[in-house]
């Protein structure tokens, strides 16, 4: 059977990357990203049966990298990613790194990814330092992304206010997942879905904690008018515009708290991989016993009709 699955939550790891995670010994250098190379994706994917895996470099990003030489790292990643996507441009998509917080370079490698390097879309971090991405600071980098269209997607990461909390407990345990919510919350409450509704969001991990949380965020729109009015179409209905993929969430709790939250049509197959096997990934939905219609969604039918490079085979 051909491979039909398609993943946006896949990661790549350019040597520009990698090279950072060994100079500061970041866990993940530890394991797959010193040995990471397209084909062990590849390999990966043709054993779930992933056609197309759409990467995004993960946490930290390049978190470690000073201020002067962030935009040059950021592009030789970008070029990487690129070149990778041109040598097997069936198999990988890319969702292009920005040096962020530095805006203005972030302006321009906007401009090079998606019109230089047609890259399906850009990849985020959740917070950069300590700034969400509905930051005052940030406004001209979501008015650009939203005047494009553009596919975002977003991972998580840890925020400065919150490393080492709890000593000995890896920050991708807990902090990951709250941050993602702290993203989303922080996006809805600024105003910023509000004032870029063409920005076509993906938060991986069905939005790390935000489904058992949501109820809080109607809560406090309920109380407090100034939060009401930057979510003027009710909290519920902004976030059930958003996308969500569902690395880590393919068991039966994560499932049906998602599918409780959003329609079946918002959300897009996520695998983690290669920091996960996807063929693990794709067993645990299959598991679920959900309806037919619903796993092909998942599996690839809203990816085709969310990202771009589909959308002409699709009408």
């Amino acid at each position: 059977m051909e491979p039909s699955c398609i993943d946006v939550h896949h990661h790549l790891f350019p040597p520009p990357f990698v090279a950072q995670l060994i100079e500061h010994e970041h866990y993940l250098a530890r394991g797959v990203a010193r040995h990471w190379t397209p084909q062990v994706s590849l390999e990966d994917m043709d054993a779930a049966g992933i056609a197309t895996a759409f990467t995004s470099i993960t946490a930290p990003g390049l978190a470690f990298i000073s201020r002067e030489r962030l935009f040059t790292v950021n592009r030789e990643c970008n070029d990487f990613g690129a070149r990778m996507v041109a040598d097997h441009r069936e198999r990988f998509g890319l969702f292009a790194s920005l040096p962020l917080p530095n805006v203005d370079d972030s302006l321009r490698e906007i401009e090079y990814a998606l019109d230089v390097l047609k890259a399906d879309g850009i990849g985020l971090l959740t917070s950069y330092g300590d700034r969400w991405l509905g930051d005052p600071a940030f406004t001209s980098i979501m008015d650009e992304l939203n005047r494009r269209r553009a596919v975002v997607y977003v991972h998580p990461t840890v925020a400065d206010c919150c490393r080492n909390l709890l000593p000995g407990i890896a920050e991708w345990v807990l902090e990951f997942p709250v941050d993602t919510t702290r993203a989303i919350a922080n996006l809805l409450f600024s105003g910023t879905l509000t004032r870029c509704p063409d920005i076509r969001f993906i938060f991986a991990h069905v939005g790390g904690i935000l489904p058992l949380v949501v109820e809080h965020l109607v809560r406090a729109a309920m109380i407090d008018p100034k939060l009401a009015a930057m979510a003027p179409h009710g909290v519920r209905a902004h976030l059930r515009t958003l996308h969500y993929d569902t690395a880590l969430r393919m068991h039966p709790v994560g499932m049906s708290s998602a599918l409780q939250f959003v329609d079946a049509s918002q959300l897009l197959l996520g695998t983690d991989a290669p920091l996960r096997k996807s063929t693990d990934q794709l067993a645990e939905l299959q598991a679920q016993g959900l309806p037919d219609d619903v796993v092909r969604k998942i599996e690839s039918g809203n990816a085709r009709r969310l990202l771009d490079r589909y959308r002409s085979l699709t009408r």
